[in-house]
């Protein structure tokens, strides 16, 4: 069928403002049904709506037990609009309800694989520290007289690749942990990356992300995001949390920002009613959608801020995007693959970790710059499953390890390092690894709490059974 050119009569008719004798001449059983809409998918959804404002007391009895398809479908367009209908919502079909704003917003960047946190965060002047590091690095240590200066009264740099952070740590902004670890030590991805993300080693079936946000309370449909299009297992459970690409991968097949308030209102006139999951779900997805055609709309007059290229920066720029649009996110999820360096790993001069760490740097510095005073109440923290261990291996990379490091940016943050430290003499291993010393629920438990205003009360309820004793990394 062609498409129709209908735009203006598209913009004076639209349901809800039709007397009976018109909205009975356009419904999709009759050939003018194409006039509602500049194209006929917009069309046909008009009308469909339409039809339904015609027979909605007609069905309410046969509809009084349920969603009735079958009446649902009796529109000649109904399968058309039954199918776009289903686009509306992520595959995970989970938006949670709109209510409150966010206090604050909580981001956290796992960096999957397994982060090599000696290359991240170095023990630059202590001689059990670089000392015994060079020497069972010989390929891949970094070279301390390069090192980027963090916290020199503990004796620590970072890799020379954060550089990009570099006045973020003038700002105070920058926090790190050493030493971080599950309770078990686990050289299996799967096994820490699950402890991790439930937040617990006991049968818990939901994610700590999850229990943030139950015990944070109701907020926007925009609450709780994964970007990246895949929702990670810290958020399973009951957040009914947004997994998404980008914000521009939210969208309304077909239909343009410009014509969404029309077919929108249609789409939520012709759920009405229907007594089904998948109408409440939809009803949510078009508040999503309306929040990012707004936002959308004012991307256009906000200065650029240029970031690099990379997935990673991409889904950054898409929660800029959000957080800048005051869309209430409160928590927001993003990871990051590529860490499991058995190979190649490289120094400070060449090799992944250089790349991976450089990436990672200069992808944040451009969202800390893009969200502006909004960092005051941002807080990103990353997290890995496992640290590296402290030999070299012979194919010039290092092996599954223990005790990694934790990286804390943003508002609130208490810079330096911060947490136990014993060094890398060869008595404070503990089977060639890091030994962990700084329990990961500290962390994470010291974070939340400040970031989202959780009381001692209800952090408990989220890593149940563990008693916080904070790190410090917070002020």
């Amino acid at each position: 069928m062609p498409e129709s050119t209908g735009a203006e009569a598209g913009a004076e008719l639209r349901p809800g403002k039709f007397d009976d004798a018109t909205m009975r001449s356009l419904h999709p059983d009759c050939p003018d049904w194409e006039r509602l809409g500049p194209s006929t998918r917009d069309a046909a959804i008009r009308a469909t709506a339409v039809a339904q404002q015609i027979a909605e007391q007609e069905r309410t009895d046969s509809w009084a037990g349920g969603f009735n398809r079958r009446t649902f479908l009796k529109a000649g367009m109904g399968v058309g609009v039954a199918a776009l209908g289903a686009q509306l919502v992520t595959s995970r079909v989970s938006y949670a309800s709109a209510a409150n704003g966010s206090a604050g917003t909580l981001v956290v960047i796992f960096l999957r694989g397994g982060m090599d946190g000696l290359s991240l965060l170095i023990p630059a002047t202590d001689a059990t520290g670089s000392g015994y590091l060079r020497k069972s690095r010989p390929g891949v240590a970094i070279n301390p007289n390069k090192l980027l200066a963090f916290d020199t009264t503990r004796g620590f740099g970072l890799h020379p690749a954060l550089k990009p952070l570099a006045p973020l740590i003038k700002a105070g902004k920058v926090a790190a942990v050493p030493a971080v670890s599950t309770p078990d030590l686990s050289r299996s991805h799967f096994q820490a990356q699950d402890c991790l993300e439930r937040g617990s080693t006991n049968s818990l079936t939901s994610g700590w992300l999850d229990r943030v946000l139950k015990a944070s309370g109701a907020g926007t449909t925009f609450r709780s995001v994964a970007i990246g299009g895949m929702t990670p297992r810290s958020l399973m459970g009951t957040s009914k949390s947004i997994a998404m690409y980008n914000i521009d991968s939210i969208a309304l097949q077909g239909v343009n920002d410009e014509d969404m308030t029309n077919t929108t209102k249609a789409l939520e006139s012709l759920y009405t009613g229907i007594d089904h999951p998948i109408a409440q779900q939809s009803k949510l997805a078009l508040g999503a959608l309306d929040t990012i055609a707004g936002i959308r709309k004012t991307q256009g007059t906000a200065p650029v801020v240029e970031y690099p290229e990379g997935n990673f920066a991409d889904a950054l720029k898409s929660l800029a995007a959000l957080i800048n649009g005051n869309a209430g996110v409160r928590v927001a999820c993003i990871d990051v693959g590529g860490w499991d360096t058995h190979t190649g790993m490289g120094n400070e001069t060449a090799g992944d970790i250089m790349r991976h760490l450089g990436d990672l740097a200069a992808a944040l510095a451009a969202f800390t710059t893009d969200i502006g005073p909004a960092l005051n109440n941002t807080t990103v923290v990353t997290m890995s499953e496992f640290g590296r261990r402290v030999e070299e291996n012979a194919s010039g990379g290092t092996d599954h390890g223990h005790g990694g490091a934790v990286l804390v940016v943003g508002g609130g943050v208490k810079g330096g390092v911060h947490g136990a430290w014993n060094g890398l003499a060869p008595g404070a291993l503990e089977q060639g690894d890091v030994r962990g010393l700084n329990d990961y629920r500290d962390v994470l438990s010291e974070v939340v709490t400040k970031r989202l205003n959780l009381t001692s009360g209800a952090i408990s309820g989220v890593f149940p059974g563990w008693k916080a004793k904070p790190v410090g990394v917070m002020a």
